[in-house]
């Protein structure tokens, strides 16, 4: 197959590299024509619901790491969904619990017992340090983080939270302050009333920073000044939040603090090592509560660790969780302490599908197949060759600036000048994630500049997989080089 010509392509004569195989046969698309669904979207969808690639992707079927368009082509999916479908698309198991639940009972409210929801609660809970304990169900991350607050607010009595710059914690009217992403906040008063955004502590792209800041089997190329008494970039960031504590909350009264384990949308950006723990102690010292983001690093994702605060060496006061839980099914968390939980009692408080028979049957099962299919080791081990494959391509092409991450929560910053760490110019991002898709393999987009590629596919891929996709990249990479440099 020829890589087709279009309008900004890097596209040359050269064969795409072979797809691995597979077994799958997916049906065919019955539905309504290409045209006649854009222009639908066009007339019925809220023009928000933004699309990817120049050509619009028509997805009728997916199977595992794969999906399928309305013309058959195959696409290896690395972006799994925006990091929502962790054990595979239309997993056999997970298909099978949904369908026997469906036949059974849909949905009542909680005002009923029905013993699914109560029978996920004890097996969710269990993967969590002792004390984390008392699970709200809901059916988004912003719900959850959203609900997160509430708990922090009422609990320490306190009504400022901190979040961090490039972070990611929802789009709903109150998460929305936490989301440090100016791209993503409307000009609504009020949006970051009682919110504080920190200094991120980027090691690539931060003040501080260098070569041995990351937990990541992948460094920065910044030198770096760390040595035996620990990072250095990390207490410099430390610093810098204590200003806020000193400077612009009341003394010793903060609500929270949320932090991603990993930054998701903002570019897979990794902390230096310690900052994690050292902030949530200096949280809790001033009255607050520490929340981790688990939306997207949990699960088994970062490979090491079920969760991804245990990177840190943290057990949070809070856990918000969704998106892998229900391997794309709706369905989302809120995990706490228990005396933490029951300050929701002061009032009545409700939320109708949250915890549902069908959501919970479909959690357990995901439960069940990232133990018995071993995802967690997977995404370990095929994620750590993944990166290094990856720092390949850095080592060779002066257009990538960065490779970062932990199992299959990776990205990879393309830039214009590796010494400055310029983003890429977006004209030619978009060409070499055209010409991936191309290819046959989608990767996400990321970062403030959108310049970073965000792999996080179905935990279930494989080392053959990942060869393929490196060499779609390469052959992006290549042209790239051809007409720019």
């Amino acid at each position: 197959m020829l890589i087709p010509n279009f309008s900004c392509s890097l596209a040359t004569a050269v064969s795409d590299p072979k797809s691995p195989e597979s077994h799958y046969e997916a049906p065919v698309y019955k539905g309504p024509d290409y045209d006649t669904v854009r222009a639908i979207r066009e007339r019925n969808l809220n023009p928000a619901l933004t699309t990817f690639y120049k050509k619009p992707l028509l997805i009728h079927s997916g199977k595992m790491q794969w999906l399928y368009d309305h013309e058959g082509k195959r696409y290896l999916d690395m972006f799994g969904g925006i990091v929502t479908v962790s054990v595979g698309h239309c997993h056999p198991r997970v298909n099978a619990a949904l369908k026997s639940q469906i036949d059974k009972l849909w949905h009542t409210t909680n005002i009923y017992l029905t013993p699914k929801i109560h029978e996920y609660a004890e097996r969710l809970t269990s993967t969590l340090p002792q004390g984390l304990d008392c699970v709200y169900f809901v059916n988004s991350g912003s719900e959850a983080n959203d609900l997160a607050m509430t708990f922090a607010r009422l609990y320490t009595g306190n009504f400022d939270i901190i979040s961090l710059r490039n972070a990611y914690h929802g789009a709903s009217p109150y998460t929305m302050g936490l989301t440090a992403h100016s791209t993503w906040k409307y000009p609504i008063p009020g949006l970051n009333n009682g919110i504080i955004n920190a200094m991120n502590p980027d090691p690539y792209t931060g003040i501080w920073g260098g070569n041995k800041c990351r937990d990541s089997p992948i460094q920065t190329d910044r030198a770096c000044n760390c040595g035996a008494n620990g990072c250095e970039a990390s207490k410099n960031y430390i610093k810098e939040l204590d200003q806020i504590f000193k400077y612009s909350l009341p003394k010793g009264k903060v609500a929270a603090m949320f932090a991603e384990s990993i930054q998701g949308v903002g570019g897979s950006v990794q902390f230096p090592k310690g900052y994690i723990k050292a902030a949530a102690k200096l949280v809790r010292d001033n009255g607050g509560l520490f929340v981790s983001d688990e939306v997207q690093t949990g699960f088994g994702r970062t490979g090491e660790h079920f969760w991804g605060f245990e990177g840190h060496g943290i057990t949070p006061d809070i856990v918000t969780m969704a998106k892998g839980i229900g391997n794309g099914f709706p369905l989302a968390a809120v995990v706490t302490r228990k005396e933490i939980a029951q300050v929701m009692s002061k009032a009545l408080h409700f939320n109708t599908f949250g915890g549902n028979p069908m959501a919970s049957a479909v959690g357990i099962e995901v439960l069940n197949v990232i133990k018995d299919e071993k995802l967690q080791e997977n995404s370990l081990s095929v994620g750590t060759y993944f990166l290094e494959e990856l720092s390949k391509l850095r080592d060779e092409y002066e257009v990538v600036g960065d490779v970062r991450g932990k199992g299959l929560m990776i990205g990879v910053e393309l830039v214009s000048n590796k010494d400055q760490r310029t983003p890429l110019d977006s004209t030619q991002f978009m060409e070499i994630w055209e010409q991936t898709k191309e290819s046959g393999v989608l990767f996400g987009k990321g970062g403030l500049n959108g310049n970073v590629l965000r792999i996080k596919p179905p935990m279930c891929i494989t080392k053959t997989d990942v060869d393929f996709a490196i060499d779609v990249l390469k052959l992006a990479l290549d042209a790239h080089k051809t007409k720019y440099l």
